[in-house]
């Protein structure tokens, strides 16, 4: 599903965010990638997500070779990729509703497909209930189970989470994470990036290791 062949990442032509970067992920898997703030987490996400491009190397992702996709491709390459902030990114002047239906807007989906597809999401996290309320009325939890409704209402092949329980007290970060685990259970191939190595053990998954830029350990599930 992804993979990174001596990828590395350079920004203003001398600070190096990642180096010789070699890994290949499975469809189907469940993995996390872990490493001190500012290891280079966040830069391999956004190579995956095609935001970046390599300074050097090949990232391929579902057999696109990201540094080779024209421009007018990248955003129906996106709609394979779902995506979970630790800051959720909600619009707190819509309702969790339309904040969950905004990536089917944005392609043009049917209103009423667009409403099905809205409502099973929302129902998959918990929260259909509160379909009609507006962010700033949910906990932190149920905002972040809403940025995960709407990373998934497309049915993407792969779920990305940048530090998505980075806000949240222990129990509520392992609730979150098992939702993960729910999606990954019907196919959804799901790279989480964090810095709880507690919770990361507790789990049981693939840990990628970063350190300053490289990857310094790539453990299997026990």
């Amino acid at each position: 599903m992804i993979a990174f062949e001596h990828v590395g990442k350079r920004y203003g032509g001398r600070f190096e965010a990642l180096a010789d970067v070699n890994f290949r992920v499975g469809r189907g898997e469940m993995l996390f990638l872990t490493g001190h703030s500012g290891a280079g987490k966040s830069s391999l996400l956004r190579l995956i997500m095609r935001l970046e491009k390599p300074s050097r190397g090949r990232v391929l992702v579902a057999g696109h070779d990201l540094d080779r996709l024209h421009l007018s491709q990248i955003p129906y390459y996106r709609r394979q990729i779902g995506v979970v902030f630790q800051d959720h990114q909600l619009l707190f002047d819509r309702s969790v509703f339309a904040n969950v239906a905004l990536p089917l807007d944005i392609q043009g989906v049917e209103p009423r497909e667009s409403a099905r597809r809205v409502r099973a999401a929302l129902d998959k996290v918990g929260l259909l209930h509160r379909e009609k309320a507006l962010p700033i009325e949910l906990s932190s939890g149920e905002r972040q189970r809403v940025g995960i409704a709407r990373a998934v209402v497309n049915k993407p092949s792969l779920l990305l989470a940048d530090e998505p329980t980075g806000n949240l007290d222990p129990q509520l970060s392992t609730d979150i994470m098992r939702l993960f685990e729910d999606f990954n259970r019907i196919g959804t191939t799901v790279m989480v990036a964090s810095h709880d190595l507690a919770l990361i053990a507790r789990l049981h998954h693939r840990v990628l290791r970063l350190r300053q830029g490289r990857l310094v350990g790539d453990e299997e599930a026990a």
